[in-house]
């Protein structure tokens, strides 16, 4: 077997990327790897700030937003007890619910792409993803999908903000395509056919 993975799953809102975090978890168990997921925003107190602006529960620019993602993503990798980097030192495969490609998205659609990704560049060079997986689906689907499953929407979840988000995405793509390994698929099929072709990806890549 190949050394243990990072592996960051990214997508707009709705994308079905947690449901590919377990497929993903459960499969590469049975293939013998020692598994740990985790997501962004974190639960820590940097994080449970960002999901009460989020919800409404605070105001904040989109700057000071950006400027949260950065601090809870250091910690999510340096964190002593339960870090990313701790994580993989332990022989951990570790798979994230989002990661640096989301703040590029996220945050790109606000204020200059180049400013948000120099502004993480202490967590890229800390930490790359082996593969970064994209689930790209349309916007249309993704506000669908969020409205079925949610009473309130969140402050992101606009279909304006989510087509500016899914062009960010890609904007990132393809100024760090020589820097980042990113696979794409497409999240408008059944889970089960996402998934696969997400495995035939990741086999790729163990042993």
């Amino acid at each position: 077997m190949k050394k243990n993975l990072f592996i960051a799953f990214e997508g707009i809102d709705g994308s079905g990327k947690s449901t590919q975090v377990k497929l993903l978890s459960d499969s590469l168990e049975k293939a013998g790897h020692k598994i740990y997921t985790t997501f962004e925003p974190t639960d820590s107190p940097i994080g449970k700030m960002i999901r009460d602006i989020f919800n409404h529960r605070l105001e904040a620019d989109h700057r000071t937003i950006a400027g949260l993602f950065v601090a809870d993503r250091l910690d999510h990798l340096l964190n002593k007890s339960n870090g990313i980097l701790k994580k993989m030192e332990e022989g951990y495969t570790v798979i994230t619910d989002r990661y640096y490609f989301s703040s590029y998205a996220y945050h790109g659609a606000h204020m200059p792409l180049d400013w948000v990704i120099e502004a993480n560049s202490l967590s890229a060079d800390l930490l790359r993803p082996d593969i970064n997986i994209f689930i790209d689906i349309s916007p249309e689907i993704s506000l669908k999908r969020i409205s079925d499953s949610r009473i309130s929407m969140e402050l992101f979840e606009t279909l304006d903000n989510l087509r500016q988000v899914k062009d960010k995405y890609y904007e990132a793509i393809e100024k760090l395509k020589d820097q980042e390994r990113v696979f794409i698929t497409d999240g408008n099929r059944p889970p089960e056919a996402i998934f696969g072709d997400i495995w035939n990806e990741i086999s790729s890549m163990i042993i």
